[in-house]
């Protein structure tokens, strides 16, 4: 589906081709060739505790509790609608069912020019290329519809599945660092990348997402 929307944006003339508008707040409804990344829902803070309530996941983020009950379930999704988390913050969904599955995220960084990506997929979900479609249709929305230069994304230096999501999204290494993690109650150390414009455009028309 990216794909398709990007060559059809290839095959219009600069003048009808959308501009990029670094004012523009709104967050489009996503497809992919499996899932739906749409707005949380309160229908889905039930499936949204039961899923974050893992250790597995949570000491893999930085921002989530461990435990984690429905009253924070219940917290996330009021601040994702209010635009307290991030400009743009997604439930990752599944095409054939609308199934609950995780959620991923786009916040503006300071310089005005620059996103970090964040994600997370419920364990049951993992090994069958969710995390990688889900990210290469967020990329492509953020670089299609932002005045951005680059979009940066970290992960624990012990998350191996974390770190070849991004990777096959196309971002270098730039260097390693320290953050905060709620669910450990101390700092862990991280691994920080990067994918620029001019990568993304080499690498817009994504492969094999599994």
């Amino acid at each position: 589906m990216q794909a398709e929307l990007l060559r059809e944006d290839q095959s219009r003339s600069p003048e009808e081709r959308p501009r990029p508008d670094r004012s523009r707040s709104d967050c489009p409804v996503l497809l992919s060739q499996r899932l739906v990344l749409r707005k949380p829902h309160d229908e889905d803070i039930d499936a949204l505790a039961n899923l974050a309530n893992n250790a597995n996941i949570a000491t893999m983020v930085s921002r989530m509790p461990h435990p984690y009950t429905a009253k924070d379930a219940a917290d996330f999704v009021r601040r994702a609608k209010a635009g307290e988390i991030g400009k743009c913050v997604y439930a990752i969904t599944r095409m054939e069912n609308g199934e609950f599955m995780g959620c991923c995220g786009l916040e503006p960084q300071e310089d005005g020019k620059t996103l970090e990506m964040g994600y997370w997929l419920g364990e049951p979900y993992w090994n069958n290329g969710y995390t990688t479609e889900a990210a290469h249709a967020l990329i492509d929305m953020a670089f299609r519809t932002r005045d951005i230069d680059q979009i940066d994304a970290r992960c624990r230096v012990t998350n191996i599945a974390s770190r070849r999501v991004i990777q096959k999204c196309g971002f270098q290494l730039q260097g390693s660092g320290m953050v905060g993690s709620l669910a450990l109650g101390g700092m862990v150390p991280v691994e920080w990348y990067r994918l620029d414009r001019k990568t993304w455009v080499s690498l817009r028309s994504w492969g094999d997402t599994r």
